[in-house]
């Protein structure tokens, strides 16, 4: 059998705070020195002569998966203005048709884009701003082809199908939900957002149709490098507006959108510590701001005097109550809040006051989405629905008549009876005594005998809340004896903005000590045992996977580690790496030596030592810059050099991807089934 690759050391002293520690891996980050691409391809081809005994089940899990999903598929159909837009799959294709259709779905179909005819041969290609013009006539899209989300923009005439001679490089695309680019009215020019050296959205250009884009005119730009700049529209149409955020801090600059104005003016300048968004409604905006609020409150102002001075009170703070978004109608206001534990939506009047209520949902435990509804004028609310147990589902509701139609829901092919599954929610007792909830999923007749298979996951950072949504891949481990369960742990707002504030910054351990009850938690109750009980995570869940297993490695049978966040301390000492500035109120600034002595607490690449480690499986996109491939290389290697067992240690890297992995649905289909075979080998039944 191949032994693992040894990695070279070449030791760096880095001192900080009169502090030093010794790196051996720090020249990993150096992708030019040919050591580096040599060490990932060695690690893969490791990787492939142990994972080579599950071939044939990766091979069975990507059939599974495929038989779920129907291949022929397209999206529910969105109208905006005369068109209806989707996206639709062919069978055996890897990427996605853009359609429209005139005035109504019996029309003819129009292709915007063959994705798989712009991917042509290569292995990866994801599409970032998509913007048609307001006479319907132009599309502005953006092209990322290696996964590292710096995307060209293309325009293209749709009524000739040909593409306008001009392009740009190195832009902004739809990466946070923001799209990169936005109309003007007149049709004839749009705005657009483009890059500084480290990746971030700083810049707002204007583009006129038929022009050089070398003279196009900068109209704004972003000086502070910890705030991001987005770009949006307001659903009314009236105005453009950028959005610059710098973790605790927002600010808003806007534009009416006449086709005439290009000075952006503040909304409201910036207060350290202030966070606030904006939504236009007729005569008036409607804001929300966390301003002596912790979970938000709704504020109201006229157009013509956005400060603060100017706010009106709608809505005031709610303990029990977090507002996390809104969108305005015509003739009705939105509100997306959380209590409890569960994502809820609130309908009124236009005032935000009148006739407010909320919408009921079918099921305990649930996940639900805004979707874009880009008609400023409708009774009709667009939003996915799903649960552990129901597909995922758009759903249009009727704020009129309170009525719900399933307009679309995902079709399982292969068969699927949601009566043979269990959907719950626990809780579990974290180290300071705080309740913190779970959603489990599994199949009806489980014994809590203490020797199920199960894979807890997690995400517990940014304040980003993982729900109970339905995932059809999922099928393929509750159909070999495995519980699901989230850790709806410190770090998201689950449980309101509070509980985002205590997994943050010098709370942040909370998280991890959280998703270690989590596990106790299931082993208490008889679900699992140490060795069955598996962990994922993604990104800064990868860093919450790392962090646990170095604090608590006998605690777990397999880690999955994708892309994780796990050299915190060099990263955040680097403002040259993307993301790293607009973090520091996130994880704190280690120039800070109070910070830089809490990171190094639970940073895992700094906290590896001589003791028995899980399996572990970790994951990595060579072009990814969110977490440069280094991380993970770097953190197996330190695995290998320290750990005192015989358990697998693997590091599979996609050399042509970035954060989110393979592009292609059958290629990301097959990685899934990847790490699903390497946790059914570890800690399954077989």
């Amino acid at each position: 059998m191949m032994t693992f690759p040894i990695t070279p050391k070449r030791p760096k002293e880095i001192t900080q705070h009169g502090k030093t520690r010794v790196d051996n891996y720090f020249w990993m980050r150096y992708r030019e020195d040919a050591d580096v691409l040599k060490y990932l391809h060695a690690e893969q081809d490791y990787l492939e002569e142990i994972m080579q005994h599950t071939k044939p089940l990766q091979e069975q899990l990507f059939q599974e998966m495929k038989g779920r999903i129907k291949e022929d598929d397209s999206s529910a159909p969105e109208k905006e203005g005369e068109y209806f837009y989707y996206t639709r799959y062919e069978t055996g294709k890897q990427y996605p048709f853009y359609c429209r259709k005139k005035g109504s779905l019996d029309s003819p179909e129009e292709l915007l884009i063959d994705q798989n005819a712009l991917t042509g041969e290569k292995n990866f290609c994801r599409i970032g701003a998509f913007s048609v013009s307001p006479d319907a006539g132009k599309l502005a899209y953006s092209v990322d082809a290696d996964g590292r989300e710096i995307c060209t923009l293309y325009i293209k005439d749709l009524i000739t199908g040909e593409l306008l001679p001009e392009t740009f490089t190195n832009t902004f695309g739809n990466v946070y939900g923001h799209n990169g680019v936005e109309w003007a009215s007149d049709g004839k020019s749009f705005f657009y957002v483009t890059l500084d050296a480290a990746q971030r959205p700083y810049r707002i250009h204007r583009h006129i149709l038929g022009t050089d884009p070398t003279q196009d005119k900068l109209l704004f730009e972003e000086k502070d490098e910890t705030f991001f700049l987005w770009l949006t529209q307001s659903r009314s149409k009236a105005y453009v507006m950028a959005y610059l955020h710098s973790t605790i801090t927002d600010e808003w600059v806007y534009v009416p959108n006449d086709g005439i104005t290009d000075e952006f003016k503040p909304f409201q300048p910036r207060i350290k510590g202030v966070e606030y968004q904006v939504e236009h409604a007729g005569d008036r905006f409607f804001i929300i701001t966390n301003e002596n609020a912790q979970n938000f409150k709704l504020m109201q102002t006229p157009l013509d005097k956005t400060t603060k001075e100017n706010w009106e009170e709608v809505i005031p703070h709610r303990a029990e109550t977090l507002m996390t978004g809104m969108d305005a109608f015509e003739d009705f206001l939105v509100l997306y809040e959380r209590t409890g534990g569960f994502a809820q939506i609130r309908i009124s009047g236009t005032d935000g006051l009148t006739n407010a209520w909320n919408v009921d949902f079918p099921e305990l435990v649930y996940s639900i989405g805004p979707m874009r509804n880009p008609e400023y004028s409708t009774d009709v609310l667009r939003f996915t629905y799903s649960s552990l147990v129901t597909p995922n589902s758009v759903i249009d509701f009727n704020v009129k008549k309170k009525t719900w139609t399933v307009v679309k829901q995902d079709e399982i092919p292969s068969g699927y009876d949601a009566n043979q599954y269990m959907s719950e929610r626990a809780y579990a007792t974290a180290s300071d005594g705080t309740l913190v909830p779970m959603s489990l999923v599994y199949k009806k007749g489980l014994e809590n005998n203490g020797n199920n298979p199960t894979l807890l996951y997690g995400y517990g950072s940014y304040g980003y809340s993982i729900d109970a949504s339905f995932d059809s891949k999922r099928i393929s481990l509750l159909d070999r004896g495995f519980v699901f369960a989230i850790g709806h742990i410190r770090g998201g707002s689950e449980m309101g903005r509070a509980w985002y504030e205590n997994g943050k910054m010098l709370n942040k351990r909370n998280t991890f000590t959280d998703f270690i009850a989590c596990a106790e938690h299931l082993i208490t109750e008889k679900l699992t045992c140490k060795e069955k009980l598996a962990i994922m995570g993604v990104s800064a869940g990868g860093l919450l996977v790392g962090a646990c297993v170095t604090m608590r490695p006998d605690l777990f049978g397999a880690v999955v580690a994708q892309v994780p966040f796990v050299d915190v301390i060099n990263t955040m000492s680097d403002p040259s790496i993307p993301l790293t500035t607009l973090e520091y109120d996130q994880w704190g600034n280690p120039d800070i030596q109070e910070y830089f002595d809490y990171i190094m607490s639970y940073s895992p690449y700094d906290n590896v030592r001589n003791t028995e480690y899980p399996h572990i499986l970790i994951t990595t996109g060579l072009n990814d810059p969110r977490v440069a491939y280094w991380e993970p290389a770097k953190f197996t290697a330190k695995l290998r050099e320290f750990k005192t067992d015989d358990r697998t240690v693997l590091l599979k890297t996609n050399f042509e991807a970035g954060h989110a992995g393979a592009s292609g649905r059958y290629d990301f289909l097959k990685e899934v089934a990847f790490n699903f075979a390497f946790l059914i080998d570890k800690v399954g039944m077989g």
